[in-house]
């Protein structure tokens, strides 16, 4: 049976969403999935997402090219990460705690930094985005060319991330190794790798890929600032490492899985169907809690996941 206008109208722009909000939830679960691999949780990535968005925000904002501002958003990663990967590595402090102290020093430093740089200045201030960037000939097939090819550069790129990491873990001397020291950092330091080296750079790959969807989520779907723009995003990139068994091609799935949730409430509000819309703004956040439960079945985490290691 063929679908009446309105229905393709509604079920391609669902469908369109879905993807665009999976890419920074995408972008970011990637970058966390090197750090769990690797044996170290950052729950400080919704911090670093946030300080991550706010640079991206002020570079665009002063210099006027989103380009600068992708850059500044993985500038402040790259810092959150050395700082992140003192703390996690060097001092080998709780990760929870970490994690969430950083969380709460972000949402602080971001809200007073905005405030002092636009002190004085009224009204939102809009910044320049990411225009989509149709892929000729592709973009325009009814419905597959809106939903698959009609997006911004930083999805593009997010979803050459997903073949990238794939790679990278599995058919290289690196991923190689980052893995033997997300499982068992002793047999790995027997073998000459530096464990601590590993974590390191595997964490600032983590606040790199979450300071550069920061920047995504303001250059490529807002367009402005704001304290709650990331709005628990980074646990549910967290979810959907979980969710994804630490695998790059099912983090994908994951991503797109809780891209549709939020979309979905999005559509069903914009139909006016009488549901309640905070119950509809929960369905994101409730697959979180499943996936983060244990309720999808016990997933096979690294297993020196979370466990510090010093060199004798």
């Amino acid at each position: 049976m063929e679908l009446d206008v309105a229905t393709t109208t509604v079920l391609t722009g669902w469908l369109a969403a879905t993807i665009r909000l999976a890419g920074p939830l995408l972008l970011a679960a990637l970058g966390e999935l090197f750090a769990e691999r690797s044996g170290v949780l950052n729950i400080g990535i919704e911090g670093v997402m946030l300080l991550g968005a706010l640079a991206a925000y002020l570079a665009t904002w002063t210099g006027g090219n989103p380009w600068i501002g992708m850059l500044a958003g993985m500038a402040a990663g790259l810092g959150s990460g050395l700082f992140l990967g003192f703390l996690y590595v060097t001092v080998q402090a709780s990760h929870v705690v970490v994690g969430i102290i950083f969380n709460i020093f972000a949402l602080g430093l971001a809200s007073y930094v905005y405030r002092l740089a636009l002190s004085g200045i009224s009204g939102v201030q809009t910044v320049a985005m990411f225009t989509a960037k149709p892929v000729p000939g592709l973009s325009e097939i009814p419905v597959l060319g809106p939903v698959l090819f009609s997006h911004t550069m930083p999805l593009y790129l997010t979803v050459l991330m997903v073949f990238f990491a794939a790679y990278t873990l599995y058919k290289t001397a690196f991923g190689l190794n980052l893995r033997a020291v997300g499982e068992n950092p002793r047999a790995a330091d027997t073998a000459g790798i530096d464990v601590a080296r590993y974590r390191y750079i595997a964490v600032m790959i983590s606040t790199v890929a979450s300071g550069a969807a920061g920047a995504y989520l303001v250059l490529a779907n807002v367009g402005q600032f704001r304290d709650t723009i990331i709005a628990g995003q980074g646990f549910i990139a967290l979810a959907i490492v979980i969710f994804g068994r630490w695998d790059p091609w099912f983090a994908a799935i994951a991503a797109l899985i809780f891209g549709a949730a939020d979309a979905l409430q999005l559509t069903l509000q914009l139909m006016g169907t009488g549901i309640p819309p905070q119950l509809l703004l929960a369905l994101p956040y409730l697959l979180t809690i499943i996936a983060m439960s244990g309720l999808i079945g016990k997933a096979n985490q690294p297993a020196a996941f979370m466990q510090p290691y010093r060199k004798e």
